[in-house]
């Protein structure tokens, strides 16, 4: 029997320093059946070369290889543009910059095979720190081996680190027939699996099959101003709606769910930068929604007065 296609989606932007240890991950891998599309997103530096270099080795492997390049846009763009172009049964879309264990794949199809009531699935992983050399597992929480993660997402009180997910083709056209994301700059992740949750439970594998690496210059990992900040918040929230749009619930109570988060992040920062105006703001959403806490009354009241 011919094992089920799985197709790699990897965006990449500026990547020379870690391509190589992310195309020895894909080439390490222990699953044969693989399509993998990068696409260069506008880099500057060594990128088209050092991916250009490695088809040889990819087809020698009896990897099916696309690469494709577009003027920068952004990695939501760039998904679209492999999107259109992905022929497998599944789909996962780790970062350029991050590195697959050998079984990941091979795991995650075999647990989608056993589990045919679910159309996706989740490992735990790693973050590394290339600088101290520490390795955290990126979820700590005990997870059931299915579960339903859609209301966790929309407040990202999970993760979303994409590498760890894999998603069937049909889940994918459920959700998106046209192969179409938002684009955004940011939560692209959150695109694809916010709907996908809606329409499917979570599978679950308790090994650490995704490595993040952390790096000063990580987009993820980058210290921010409280502009920055109430900026991101505001941008995560626009795509959160967008979303909930091609989602299977309660979309009013979904929304009203992102839009109360989105407002009690931004309440916090405020508090931390004592910026009134900010404060006010976000306390009035929180207010008419009914949604605010004891304890955020108090500080409230208390740093209006200061």
């Amino acid at each position: 029997m011919k094992q089920p296609q799985v197709s790699i989606i990897t965006p990449c932007y500026n990547g020379e320093a870690y391509l190589e240890r992310y195309f020895q991950s894909i080439l390490a891998q222990t699953y044969n059946n693989l399509e993998l599309i990068f696409i260069n997103d506008g880099s500057t530096d060594r990128t088209e070369e050092i991916a250009l270099s490695y088809r040889g080795k990819l087809e020698q492997r009896g990897i099916h290889y696309l690469y494709e390049y577009q003027e920068n846009a952004g990695q939501a763009a760039a998904l679209n543009r492999g999107l259109k172009l992905f022929s497998g049964d599944y789909l996962t879309w780790p970062d350029s910059d991050d590195e697959l264990a050998p079984d990941s794949i091979e795991q995650k199809v075999n647990f989608l095979l056993a589990h045919p009531e679910v159309k996706m699935v989740r490992s735990n992983g790693l973050y590394i720190d290339q600088k101290a050399g520490t390795r955290t597992r990126i979820c700590s929480k005990p997870h059931e081996e299915t579960e339903d993660i859609l209301e966790p997402l929309l407040l990202v009180h999970t993760y979303g680190c994409c590498g760890c997910y894999m998603i069937t083709r049909n889940l994918l056209l459920e959700c998106y027939p046209d192969l179409d994301i938002y684009e955004s700059r940011v939560g692209q992740n959150w695109q694809l699996l916010v709907p996908a949750a809606s329409r499917s439970k979570c599978g679950y594998i308790d090994q650490d099959l995704y490595w993040v690496y952390v790096h000063e210059d990580s987009h993820s990992r980058k210290k921010r101003s409280y502009q920055q900040e109430y900026e991101r918040w505001d941008a995560f929230t626009e795509v959160l709606l967008h979303a909930i749009e091609v989602s299977q619930c309660n979309q009013t109570a979904c929304a009203q769910l992102v839009l109360e988060n989105c407002a009690r992040q931004k309440f916090y920062y405020a508090i931390a930068e004592k910026n009134k105006a900010v404060m006010r703001e976000t306390f009035r959403v929180l207010q008419k929604n009914g949604s605010v806490t004891w304890k955020e009354r108090m500080l409230y009241y208390k740093k209006q007065l200061l």
